[in-house]
């Protein structure tokens, strides 16, 4: 926590500056390493060039674990919560971290490149 605490403290917030957060994450490789990808645009009244900052935090896929920037970025609930649905990365600390778009018995992370859906069958020669 205290690394992203330094974040926030690095990105100067003037009270005629706004900033956004968007945050997603993707599995890397099969069988690799997952990412979870944080991209902040400040734009400031007056000044014509937004100024962003692409920050990419990567973990193993055994146990996939990073600190959540929730209590930092409220806006990040939702999107840290569909990241840990898709890829199973778990954001330590996060308030209410579970399924948000599957079923919670859902079995695995279906975004993972070797994710294999259950009772899969592929339907050849339909017609």
């Amino acid at each position: 926590m205290g690394e992203i605490k330094k974040m926030q403290d690095l990105i100067l917030v003037p009270h005629h500056s706004r900033v956004w957060l968007a945050q997603c994450a993707y599995d890397v490789a099969p069988g690799g390493l997952l990412a979870s990808v944080y991209h902040l645009t400040r734009i400031e009244y007056g000044v014509n060039q937004a100024e962003e900052v692409c920050i990419k935090v990567f973990t193993h896929r055994s146990n996939p674990r990073i600190p959540s920037v929730f209590w930092v970025w409220k806006s990040t609930d939702f999107q840290e919560r569909e990241s840990y649905d898709m890829l199973g990365i778990t954001y330590d600390s996060h308030p209410r971290l579970k399924r948000i778009l599957m079923p919670e018995s859902w079995i695995g992370w279906p975004l993972r490149k070797d994710y294999i859906a259950p009772n899969f069958y592929e339907i050849q020669d339909a017609y």
